[in-house]
C-alpha cells in the first residue's frame, strides 16, 4: 500500500518548497520532456519537474547535453507546461545561453519563462554566473542553482566523475551554494558529490538542497525519469534506483504487435468498423 499522502490539489511554489525544508518534508523531483509522461509525473504528486538539459541525450540522441539549443528547450518545456497542474516546472538554461554574457543571459531566461511557460531556470555554476544570476533574479525570475557535476563543463573536467572530494574544491563548493542563497536563488541541485559534503552544505543554507548521487542528507531527490523507469539501457551509475524496467516491457509489446499483424491477428472482427 503507497504511503504517499501528497495533497494534489495545492500548487506547488519556490514559497512553497522553502516551507517544506523548514518543516523537514523532502522534495521529490523528475525530469520530464514531453506532454504524455509530465501529465503522468504531475498525476503521481511529484513535487518540481525539471526539464532539463538532459533532453539533450535522452530525447535527442547526443552523447553530451552541450548541443542543444535554447529553441529546443523551449519546445520540451513548453510540451510540460502544457500538462502539469501542481508540479512546479523549471527550465534549464542550456550552455551558451548564459554564459559570460548577463544580458544574453536575462533575455535567455525571459525568453523562457514567456515562451515556454516556466515557472522558474535552472543554472549550472557558482560565483563565476552569479552576475547573469543577479540580471535574471532583477526581472523577477526564479533562479534554481547547480553545483557539483556539472555536464555542461563535461569538456572543462574531461570526466562525470564524483567532484569535490579533494579538500580545496568541497570548500569552494559550500562558499559557491552559500553564495547563491546571498545572491537570491531559490533551491539548489547537488550532483555527484560525497554524501557527507552534501549534507553539510544543506545544513548550512536555509534553500532546499536537492540531490543526485549526493546521500540522504539532503532536502530532496531528482532522477531523470527515463532513467529511473528503465527505459534508457547502457547508463547505471551508483546512484540510480531503477522503478521499473519498462524497456523490456515496451519491446515486449511491440513484438507482439508485430506479430499480431504479421499474423493477421489484428486487427480482429472486433476490432473493425
Amino acid at each position: 500500500m503507497s504511503t504517499n499522502t501528497v495533497d494534489n490539489t495545492r500548487k506547488v511554489t519556490t514559497k512553497r518548497l522553502i516551507e517544506m525544508k523548514h518543516r523537514g518534508e523532502k522534495i521529490a523531483m523528475l525530469t520530464a520532456y514531453d506532454y504524455s509522461l509530465a501529465q503522468l509525473v504531475d498525476d503521481a504528486g511529484i513535487d518540481v519537474i525539471l526539464v532539463g538539459d538532459s533532453a539533450s541525450n535522452v530525447m535527442i540522441g547526443n552523447p553530451t547535453t552541450l548541443p542543444i539549443t535554447l529553441d529546443q528547450m523551449i519546445y520540451h518545456t513548453k510540451c510540460v507546461t502544457n500538462a502539469c497542474k501542481r508540479a512546479l516546472v523549471v527550465c534549464d538554461m542550456p550552455f551558451g545561453s548564459y554564459q559570460g554574457n548577463s544580458k544574453e543571459a536575462l533575455n535567455s531566461a525571459i525568453r523562457i519563462m514567456k515562451e515556454s511557460g516556466a515557472e522558474a531556470v535552472k543554472m549550472e555554476g557558482g560565483a563565476e554566473i552569479a552576475e547573469s544570476i543577479e540580471r535574471i533574479l532583477t526581472a523577477g525570475i526564479p533562479v534554481m542553482g547547480h553545483l557539483g557535476l556539472t555536464p555542461q563543463s563535461i569538456n572543462k573536467f574531461g570526466t562525470y566523475a564524483v567532484r569535490a572530494k579533494e579538500e580545496a574544491e568541497a570548500a569552494k563548493l559550500l562558499a559557491d551554494a552559500k553564495r547563491l542563497e546571498e545572491i537570491g536563488c531559490f533551491a539548489l541541485v547537488l550532483e555527484k558529490i560525497p554524501a557527507a559534503l552534501a549534507t553539510k552544505v544543506a545544513q548550512s543554507i536555509s534553500i532546499p538542497v536537492i540531490g543526485i548521487g549526493a546521500g540522504s542528507g539532503v532536502d530532496g531527490q531528482v532522477l531523470v525519469l527515463q532513467d529511473m523507469l528503465g527505459i534508457t539501457r547502457g547508463f547505471s551509475p551508483k546512484f540510480l534506483r531503477r522503478y521499473a524496467n519498462l524497456a523490456d516491457t515496451i519491446n515486449s509489446a511491440i513484438s507482439k504487435y508485430i506479430d499480431d499483424v504479421k499474423n493477421v491477428d489484428f486487427p480482429n472482427a472486433d476490432e473493425q468498423y
